[in-house]
């Protein structure tokens, strides 16, 4: 029996039908090394590894990944525009209305409840993005320590 071995970013990107080039290999990685990372602090990721890239090709960078599928986009409202490399799962996000921290969390519980909407009026549901707001640890206990 032989272990499966685990893509190459690079294989990834051929995967799904990208040119492989160095600026995306690092933008993929450092998505995927971040935590819910802003447009400015993946270009200075991308930066760090491949010396300079234009706001506009990291911009259009992950907009191809994103409609490849290798990273996902969420813009809580009233945010600035995040991405983050866990994708294909059904998880939703908690963000701090004070700091603005997101963390992710897993679907509620089973099957994946929230892809049963209420009425789903003649749609076919295959994904339900879910934000819960409150204050993260640190600003909660700002806000009782004031």
């Amino acid at each position: 029996m032989t272990a499966s071995r685990t893509p190459t970013t690079a294989e990834e990107l051929r995967g799904v039908g990208l040119r492989v080039t160095a600026a995306r290999v690092a933008l993929l990685e450092t998505v995927r090394g971040g935590d819910h990372l802003g447009v400015e602090a993946i270009a200075s990721g991308v930066r760090d590894r491949v010396g300079h890239i234009s706001l506009q090709a990291v911009y259009e960078a992950l907009h191809a990944l994103t409609a490849a599928g290798l990273v996902r986009r969420i813009e809580p409202a009233g945010h600035p525009v995040r991405f983050e490399g866990r994708v294909g799962d059904n998880h939703h996000h908690l963000v701090c209305r004070s700091c603005g921290a997101v963390a992710d969390v897993d679907c509620a519980a089973g099957e994946a409840p929230c892809l049963t909407a209420s009425d789903d009026r003649g749609f076919s549901v295959d994904e339900a993005e879910v934000i819960y707001w409150g204050l993260c640890p640190d600003c909660s206990t700002a806000t009782t320590s004031s």
